[in-house]
């Protein structure tokens, strides 16, 4: 049934990139899903794009709102609302990604199959026409700061049960029943810290089943690393040891 899977996409502002997020995936190869769409206070038309969507879409669609800033606030809202409602298997993507065509009967056959935090692999976006450094040479950055993150003494407590692995918010998995009992997504703005690092760790203290998944395959936006460049945006994810000077510019448009 489609109320046992759900699909959650916060959204700030995404009038124009939604569409594209909503395309991917009424395109899925699996559609036995519904949408949740948590608006997180937009200021433009978001959520009505969204709801013109639902007309036609192959799937149960809902909106949600959340007035308190921050994408970990607006999937934690997401994922908890899906779970009061039936959901037993969750996935998150976000409002300027693309996920690929196979990506929720991917997430499935992972979740069915035993896991209980599913990470996916980031790939550009293909419509943003990558330059050859945004897809090799920052994606092998992020790659080698997760492997020295798996070292990193905060990320080997003796509480936790599996290793340290790459996680991005924009493209994981998971059951309701891990969702609830490591405590979900923290409730934080976007600049506080990374909420999916620390979706990952509470998870790691109550599982081994957490798999590093790189047929699971989102097209990421390239905006923040053309917006700020890849030092300061390898920086923001480090720890968010690179902040803009003003919380607007944390939103990148």
């Amino acid at each position: 049934m489609s109320t046992r899977f759900a699909v959650i996409v916060p959204a700030y502002d995404e009038a124009d990139t939604i569409p594209g997020t909503l395309a991917a995936l009424a395109a899925q190869t699996d559609t036995a899903f519904r949408l949740i769409v948590v608006d997180n206070g937009s200021t433009d038309d978001t959520a009505g794009v969204v709801r013109r969507f639902a007309a036609t879409a192959p799937f149960p669609v809902e909106v949600v709102t959340e007035s308190e800033r921050g994408a970990g606030t607006a999937a934690d809202t997401g994922f908890r609302h899906a779970i009061a409602t039936g959901a037993v298997f969750l996935a998150r993507t976000d409002a300027d990604c693309r996920p690929v065509s196979d990506w929720v009967a991917t997430a499935r056959s992972y979740l069915i199959g035993g896991a209980a935090l599913v990470c996916g692999r980031s790939i550009p976006r293909r419509d943003e026409q990558p330059t050859w450094p945004e897809r090799h040479l920052f994606p092998a950055a992020v790659r080698l700061a997760a492997l020295y993150g798996r070292y990193r003494r905060t990320h080997r407590a003796p509480g936790f049960r599996t290793p340290y692995v790459l996680i991005h918010g924009h493209n994981l998995a998971l059951t309701a029943d891990l969702y609830l009992t490591c405590g979900g997504t923290a409730r934080e703005p976007l600049e506080a810290g990374s909420e999916d690092v620390t979706l990952l760790n509470r998870a790691r203290r109550h599982t081994d089943r957490i798999v590093r998944a790189e047929d699971l395959i989102v097209e990421a936006s390239l905006r923040r690393l053309r917006a700020w460049g890849a030092r300061r945006t390898l920086l923001w994810y480090w720890d968010r040891r690179w902040r803009p000077a003003s919380t607007t510019e944390v939103h990148v448009r």
